[in-house]
């Protein structure tokens, strides 16, 4: 018996093509193997089971021949199936992440139609590797590759000319037939493709010379992305109708840019905010001093106090990244580093031990506090 799908997915028997398809992505993007890299062995065998159990059942629900056939049966071969996982499955959809513009772009909405309707595009991803500085201050990229089109010559209907075609006599031009099937609760009726004009409605007389009949053509095409100041690793921009082409009459699928972020040879990035360290004499620790240190933007002064211990955590203010939906900067967290010299000479550790004398009638707060516990024990 198959599994139910709906509540692999977590959409009603109901749901529409699209909500099938929005909760199919944010289960794939959620047990995705990209984002189990560093995980165990368990969770990551969990999590490629789980991936491929919602990738399987969106399988099933986006096409509206195994819809009905499951619907109906509870199996999507039809009364006599089987169903279930052991079928195999096909290759990953998604990439880790999560669409940063679906309010802007009106993302992944290049996905299924009703069943009566025709299958619109196939999404398209493509990685685009950024700089650090690139993705933080925001970049006009032009991006390559390959999607299918139309095809010009014979308008996408495979047929010479755009002409030389008739309608189907056997679906009327539908592309749908009903077929009637005899079972023991009576006669039930589905609905399928068309298996003589394979649901194009149209019986080709004469092919196209350019796509074969196909009436689809690939090409390489280029299109130029603003990339918006603050975007991060793993993150994606969809653009809609840049994918491959839908059929007779249905959008393109979308292109969806996916974000290889490089790192910063001394920048670290946490959401909006940076950290970095910056390592100082213990002269300077003890006196104080003014650094100037760099930034996304040009060099600051931080003051460095008196008595500077090591791990020391100074917060530079509106120093960080942009956030992506508001003109707010986030901060630099610099985290002072003490360094201790080495490979001292014969002179300058008599001069050292001259200044721990002079050194000894200071404050020390670690060393006066740990001097207390050893005498308590």
């Amino acid at each position: 018996m198959a599994a139910n799908y709906y509540e692999i997915l977590g959409v009603s028997k109901d749901a529409s093509a699209d909500e099938i398809k929005s909760a199919y992505r944010k289960l794939a993007k959620k047990y995705h193997p990209d984002l189990y890299t560093n995980a165990t062995e368990s969770q990551k065998a969990e999590a490629e089971k789980k991936f491929k159990e919602v990738q399987y059942a969106y399988d099933v629900l986006s096409d509206p021949q195994k819809r009905a056939a499951y619907d109906q049966y509870g199996s999507e071969d039809g009364p006599m199936g089987g169903g279930g996982f052991s079928q195999g499955f096909g290759g990953f959809r998604d990439f880790g992440g999560f669409d940063i513009f679906s309010d802007i772009f009106s993302a992944f909405t290049g996905g299924g139609r009703a069943s009566s309707g025709p299958r619109a595009g196939d999404d398209i991803e493509v990685p685009l590797t950024l700089t650090f500085k690139e993705a933080c201050y925001g970049v006009e990229k032009e991006v390559s590759y390959s999607r299918v089109e139309r095809c010009d010559s014979c308008k996408g209907t495979g047929a010479k000319d755009g002409t030389r075609y008739k309608t189907c006599t056997k679906c009327g031009g539908r592309g749908r037939i009903t077929v009637s099937q005899r079972t023991m609760l009576g006669i039930m009726q589905t609905e399928r493709v068309c298996d003589m004009c394979g649901g194009s409605g149209k019986i080709i007389l004469e092919s196209c010379p350019d796509c074969k009949g196909k009436g689809k053509v690939r090409r390489q095409r280029s299109v130029k992305i603003k990339i918006p100041a603050g975007v991060d690793n793993g993150q994606m921009l969809t653009m809609r109708n840049e994918g491959n082409a839908g059929g007779p009459g249905a959008p393109n699928g979308n292109l969806i840019v996916i974000f290889n972020v490089l790192p910063h040879p001394l920048f670290k990035r946490d959401g909006v905010n940076l950290h970095m360290e910056l390592p100082i004499t213990v002269a300077q620790a003890i006196l104080g001093a003014e650094i100037e240190i760099p930034t996304l933007s040009a060099p600051v002064k931080i003051e460095i106090p008196e008595g500077t211990q090591d791990g020391t955590i100074i917060r530079v203010k509106g120093k960080g990244v942009k956030h992506l939906r508001s003109d707010s900067y986030g901060d630099l967290f610099v985290k002072v580093i003490v360094d201790v010299p080495r490979n001292l000479s014969g002179k300058q550790k008599k001069q050292l031990k001259e200044l721990e004398t002079v050194l000894a009638g200071g404050k020390y707060d670690k060393l006066d506090k740990y001097n207390k516990i050893i005498k308590e024990l």
